[in-house]
């Protein structure tokens, strides 16, 4: 956690805990206040109610009049005392002169308060004052006789200890009360923020938001273009370069919200969805613009919740192979030639030392004819020099390899109009030459014929070796992308062929039998520069 930084935990246990505290206080003070008011109110009633008793009592009312002794005021009042738990029961003349008091001492004594004023006037009421018997809640009532003149009065005392002491009790409840709730919300507090961080994998806001303004940087970055979708194959993620795209293939609303199928009809993200398999280096066409993708599916907890794709526009893909072929191309002519080159010095070499000098003069001459014959029956034949390069790179490659490779062409084959058919022919021709030189590695005779043939707008390529030929299970597999009898991290290159040839919408028999050698066929339309459609000026 960084320094000056609570952690989310914290923050929210924090506020969870402040939110509850001051929820409960709040609710303690109006509960309380509340309940002390009523409990006041209810030791108030019980005073009046004794007072009442106490005053209507025929014993105390017979007893004001003379028709009863004193004596039994005392006693009834003590009595009514104890069954009644108030803190004392007072009768008084209408002189104010005691008659019952808890202290006998007390009796024939004016009544101290200061308060019994109203009640001699006939009025019943309630006040707080201090007697003899300390500070007290009193109620008064007046004794009246038969007919309804006043005789009296009497005072009921509680005390307001006994009052507090109440009022505490009840608060003692809510306190505890309030007490559990706190310790219960800060339990609660404690085990939400432990949920909402295992939820966020433990990470802090502050680090959430790096991390997205990251991601964010990171995928606006790239020269890819990404599409994420959810479970139900709408469009949650589209970075700029895949906007670019679809801008570039006519797509132009931002697809943010959208399902893919509605934005984009040619997608396998919905598919990929539904079986959670992986496709890698796949072709999709959007309004004729042809990408390279990869679709990946979206995996937590075992569960496919989404899915994302990354493509390329493929002419971008395609020039840079066509860099990286051409110049791969020219290094391995150039490394073929070298070591050719090296191996003909060396017999140049041991001519001049044993002194056969019209040999070497022969050899040379020979040599250079090979060479020039080589070189200009290939760029006489093949109009396109990326092609002819090509070519003449793979004629010592195989000479380097100890086999021999001869190219066929009756006609001139003119340069293609469209400029992206040099490039699948080169992947044609270049894997189908290199695995027969793989073929024929361990044969006796170790030759490779190609041809080229070209009439009615379409073009024959045909490459013959003298390998082991292949059974019927393995050629059904050969052209499946990974699979190859070379070892791990191979078979693309027949797998490339296919597609190459699929692309310009041809054709490619296989021929081959154990023993006997194969033979490739590949038949694709092909329209030369300046050719007419003449057949006579090609191959």
């Amino acid at each position: 956690m960084r320094k000056g930084r609570w952690s989310l935990q914290s923050v929210i246990t924090i506020f969870v805990c402040v939110v509850v505290t001051l929820s409960l206080l709040i609710t303690d003070l109006l509960i309380s206040s509340r309940i002390a008011l009523q409990t006041e109110k209810a030791q108030a009633e019980q005073a009046r109610n004794v007072a009442r008793m106490v005053a209507h009592s025929p014993l105390v009312i017979d007893a004001m009049n003379g028709k009863r002794g004193e004596k039994d005021i005392q006693t009834f009042a003590n009595e009514m005392r104890k069954v009644t738990n108030v803190y004392f029961i007072v009768v008084m003349d209408m002189n104010g002169i005691r008659k019952s008091h808890p202290d006998s001492k007390e009796l024939g004594l004016k009544f101290r308060g200061g308060d019994e004023g109203p009640v001699l006037k006939g009025k019943e009421h309630q006040s707080i004052s201090k007697g003899s018997l300390g500070p007290s809640l009193r109620s008064f009532t007046p004794i009246k006789d038969a007919k309804g003149k006043q005789i009296g009065a009497v005072a009921v005392g509680i005390s307001l200890a006994n009052v507090d002491k109440a009022v505490a009790k009840s608060r003692t409840g809510i306190f505890i009360g309030t007490m559990f709730g706190l310790l219960i919300g800060v339990l609660g507090a404690v085990i939400l923020a432990r949920y909402i961080k295992k939820i966020l994998l433990g990470l802090e806001p502050f680090a959430i938001s790096k991390l997205l303004e990251e991601r964010s940087a990171m995928l606006q970055s790239v020269r890819e273009g990404i599409v994420a979708v959810d479970q139900e194959s709408n469009i949650t993620l589209v970075n700029r370069a895949a906007l670019k795209l679809f801008d570039k293939a006519g797509l132009k609303e931002n697809p943010v919200g959208v399902n893919i199928e509605e934005y984009m009809s040619t997608t396998r993200l919905t598919d990929l969805l539904k079986t959670g398999k992986p496709e890698l280096d796949e072709e999709q066409n959007i309004n004729g613009m042809t990408i390279l993708t990869n679709r990946v599916p979206v995996i937590v907890g075992n569960k496919v919740v989404g899915a994302i794709a990354t493509f390329r526009d493929k002419t971008e893909m395609q020039v840079l192979a066509e860099q990286l072929t051409g110049v791969r191309t020219y290094a391995d002519t150039l490394r073929a030639q070298a070591h050719e080159f090296m191996n003909k010095l060396h017999v140049i070499l041991g001519m001049v030392h044993t002194g056969h000098f019209e040999k070497v003069a022969e050899y040379i001459s020979e040599t250079v004819d090979h060479r020039n014959s080589e070189i200009g029956f290939v760029t006489k034949k093949i109009k396109d020099p990326v092609f002819a390069g090509f070519l003449i790179g793979k004629l010592s490659y195989a000479r380097e390899s100890g086999v021999e490779l001869s190219v066929s062409c009756e006609q001139p084959l003119a340069q293609p109009a469209i400029s992206d058919v040099t490039h699948e022919l080169i992947t044609i021709v270049g894997n189908l030459v290199d695995n027969a030189i793989k073929a024929v590695t361990d044969s006796p005779v170790k030759k490779i014929a190609v041809g080229f043939e070209y009439g009615d707008d379409i073009l024959t390529i045909e490459i013959k070796d003298t390998g082991t030929g292949m059974s019927e299970e393995l050629q059904n597999q050969i052209f499946n992308k990974g699979f190859s009898t070379n070892g791990e991290n191979r078979g693309l290159g027949l797998y490339l062929v296919s597609q190459a040839v699929k692309k310009l919408e041809g054709e490619l028999i296989l021929s081959s039998k154990p023993g006997k050698g194969t033979v490739f066929t590949v038949y694709i339309p092909y329209e030369g520069v300046g050719t007419d459609n003449d057949p006579g000026n090609d191959c």
